[in-house]
């Protein structure tokens, strides 16, 4: 029991490593692209708030992945035979993932884990072991998700295009909307998970025999945030003008703060990728430790152990340390040419999306949303900016994701149960 443990739990790792090697892309991509950061700030900046996101809002994704796709009731009589299937998952998904890294194409880990679930399920119990509702839902999202994440960073960056960038005076505008973008993008990030960050600070604080709403700390918290940001870029964005008029030669300062926001955007972006793609790697391993302690497969209400978390939050960030520079190239300079403030409204939109549905427990697509939030930006500035080639070789490699995977998984999984019969 140990050492099937400890394989499977090696194969999980397996799979996050390859995970974060082509989805780190979708935090820090863009902020390496239009030189934001350089790849080893991006590289540890994201690593730290992947775990973090993985660790502290990773089980609802993960719960969904293991106990949505997959009928459990139809396994309910032999749960080794899901066993067998939640490994072969982790071997197929990790193995689609490593070649694609090695393409620098930026894929679904959702897709991959989806498609390769309902390969063993189909193989094992026929067509019926596929919740086919949950599969509809899903699929729902992959194809919204950029059209959603699109939409968002094409109104976010044609304001900023129109009230900013275009006007004689840059900085002075600038400085007028920098209140609203403070506030844009730390509500974006501070309405969906502040909640869930500052619920032991309110529980204290109800405790001591206050009665207060349960949100009225988190709103507190996110406009202090704002407030403190706004009166932060102000002085950021006075010092660099002052500066500049002493003569020295300075990059566009209007950019630079952008920079700063993008930066701030990319972190969200991070944060909220671990929260919802942990549960590709680690929803397999989850089922299969319920299963080996209770004996039943798993259900609603699964719980997901806290090392488990902590295991898929490792790989992650060992993978997009050692294996994510080339998608990185992929998303940051192969699309479109980024610049911060457009960086920044793509970044903002992808956290939006992603944030929502990690909320909901809905496993969508990073790379659909950012890629999408990318094109929207392409849009607004030039259509004939948009580098199609690249998003054709994106495009197939979004299509075949889910037959591939599903088509590797079934086949392990036919090999194992021939092998162990």
């Amino acid at each position: 029991m140990l050492i099937t443990l400890l394989f499977v739990a090696l194969l999980a790792f397996y799979v996050a490593w390859n995970l974060g090697a082509n989805d780190v892309a979708n935090a820090m991509g863009t902020s390496v692209g239009s030189k934001a950061v350089t790849l080893k700030q991006a590289l540890i900046i994201a690593g730290v708030l992947e775990f973090t996101g993985a660790v502290l809002f990773g089980h609802e994704v993960t719960e969904t992945l293991a106990t949505k796709i997959a009928n459990p009731a139809l396994f309910a009589a032999t749960p080794q035979i899901l066993v067998t299937g939640m490994v072969t998952v982790l071997i197929s998904c990790g193995v689609w993932l490593q070649i694609a890294t090695s393409r620098g194409l930026p894929v679904s880990s959702s897709h991959a884990v989806v498609g390769a679930i309902a390969g063993f399920s189909w193989v094992a119990l026929g067509v019926g072991a596929i919740d086919w509702s949950s599969i509809g839902l899903i699929s729902i999202g992959w194809v919204l998700t950029p059209l959603i994440s699109g939409a968002i960073a094409a109104l976010f960056y044609s304001q900023i295009k129109h009230w900013i960038l275009d006007q004689p005076n840059q900085i002075v505008q600038l400085q007028e909307w920098i209140p609203w973008l403070s506030t844009a993008l730390l509500g974006v990030f501070g309405v969906i998970v502040l909640p869930s960050l500052t619920e032991p600070l309110t529980n204290f604080v109800i405790e001591l025999g206050f009665t207060i709403p349960s949100h009225d700390i988190p709103l507190l918290t996110g406009a202090i945030a704002a407030i403190g940001l706004t009166i932060f870029s102000w002085r950021q964005l006075g010092d660099k003008r002052d500066k500049g008029d002493k003569g020295e030669i300075l990059p566009n300062p209007v950019e630079r703060l952008f920079g700063r926001f993008q930066l701030l955007s990319a972190c969200f972006v991070a944060f909220a990728h671990g929260s919802n793609d942990v549960g590709n790697a680690i929803a397999p391993l989850a089922a299969i430790v319920y299963i080996n302690r209770t004996g039943n497969v798993p259900t609603d209400g699964l719980t997901i152990p806290l090392w488990i978390l902590i295991l898929g939050g490792a790989g992650i960030v060992g993978g997009l340390a050692v294996w994510g520079k080339k998608v990185i190239a992929t998303i940051g300079e192969n699309i479109i040419a980024l610049q911060p403030s457009s960086g920044f409204c793509a970044e903002l939109a992808t956290a939006t999306t992603i944030l929502i549905a990690s909320r909901l427990g809905l496993p969508v697509s990073t790379s659909h949303a950012l890629v999408g939030g990318v094109v929207g930006i392409g849009l607004v500035q030039n259509i004939k900016s948009i580098k199609f080639q690249t998003l054709k070789g994106i495009a197939a490699a979004w299509l075949i994701t889910i037959p591939v995977s599903a088509l590797l998984s079934a086949a392990i999984f036919s090999i194992a149960r021939i092998l162990f019969r």
